[in-house]
């Protein structure tokens, strides 16, 4: 590809920028022609601006390093560089809302890794596999922001990434209830063990605004559009506790599902097996060529050993079996800075990108 859209990171400095940094180098759709952060960053070399504070395990990419920072909220700057923007800003949610909403009033598309607008009612919510088909909504988003291109999409929470899409193929026996508890990493707080010595040795059991978050949006995932806005599903019912763990990257699930109408087990793992959504059928560039993988072993899977997998874009299960109580219960993991967050938001713009919403 010759002519690659050129888009911007906003929120470039904090981990999540870093990691869309690195994840789109050499990226064959898109290049990075700019980079913003707060005021505080901005007008230094990026180099500089994250000095100390860099945060992935590859160097700074070369064609960043000299870079300017420009000012995240000197939209009009950084618009008349881009034909888009992705944004992991670390800023109270009125002052995202007001952001996100000016670029894409600024006729420039906004794929958001922010939570500020997950619950906009035509603002599509994604995980590209299972609810492509939500970006229908972008024509009613378009026309109540009066914009002919610009709009905003958002990526889900994190931790929802190592359940929902396990979940979603069996959705057709009925799921009646779903109890999670997600025993999330410290990247997760945008924290490394150098940063947050605390968590060595450690187990907090409360993430704050996690376990609302991991009962909701499943449900606006699972949602229909109608007349112009998604409409979360109602059922199933969903409980979930949410606990930091000492572990750097990579969100483990413990999930616990009954049903209307109880599959046989190797029925599930065939679901599993079978799964492939809209981006394994346009092979997009971060789709993983499987989207779940199933461990047939007792002890997997790991954090350590398998949140790479596919690149850090699949999804991995294993332990399926009966349950007491519910009908059947597993483990799920997924990396959460990748498929979880930036990778997640890259994988949107390249579906977004090839079902002609970015140009």
């Amino acid at each position: 590809m010759t002519n690659k859209l050129k888009c911007a990171v906003i929120g470039a400095t904090g981990m999540v920028g870093q990691r869309f940094l690195t994840l789109l180098e050499n990226h064959p759709y898109f290049e990075v022609a700019a980079v913003a952060a707060s005021a505080r960053s901005a007008g230094r070399p990026y180099e500089e601006a994250v000095a100390g504070r860099w945060k992935m395990k590859t160097p700074v990419p070369d064609a960043v390093r000299s870079m300017t920072v420009l000012d995240a909220a000197d939209v009009k700057a950084v618009a008349d560089l881009v034909d888009f923007v992705f944004c992991a800003v670390d800023m109270p949610k009125e002052q995202i809302l007001a952001l996100e909403e000016s670029y894409a009033k600024a006729e420039i598309p906004v794929i958001s890794n922010n939570s500020a607008n997950r619950w906009g009612g035509d603002i599509p919510m994604v995980i590209p596999e299972i609810n492509a088909a939500h970006l229908d909504v972008i024509a009613s988003q378009k026309k109540r922001l009066g914009t002919s291109r610009g709009f905003i999409a958002v990526k889900p929470n994190c931790s929802i990434q190592s359940y929902v899409p396990a979940l979603t193929p069996l959705r057709k026996y009925g799921i009646r209830e779903v109890l999670v508890t997600t025993y999330q990493a410290i990247s997760g707080a945008g924290r490394t063990f150098d940063t947050w010595p605390e968590m060595a040795d450690n187990v907090i059991p409360y993430i704050g605004g996690e376990e609302e978050k991991s009962e909701r949006e499943p449900l606006k995932i699972w949602g229909e559009v109608k007349g112009g806005v998604i409409v979360p599903a109602k059922a199933p019912l969903i409980t979930t506790q949410c606990i930091r763990v000492p572990v750097s990257d990579g969100h483990t699930a413990a999930v616990f599902v009954s049903f209307e109408n109880t599959p046989p087990r190797e029925t599930i793992l065939e679901e599993w097996r079978s799964f492939r959504g809209l981006p394994q059928m346009l092979n997009l560039p971060s789709a993983p060529e499987q989207f779940i993988t199933y461990f047939e072993e007792n002890d997997r899977p790991q954090a350590k050993l398998d949140r790479d997998l596919y690149g850090g874009m699949g999804v991995s299960c294993g332990r399926l079996r009966t349950d007491a109580i519910f009908d059947y219960k597993f483990v799920g993991l997924s990396h959460n800075t990748l498929r979880g967050a930036a990778g997640g938001g890259v994988l949107i713009a390249e579906l977004l990108y090839r079902q002609g919403y970015l140009s």
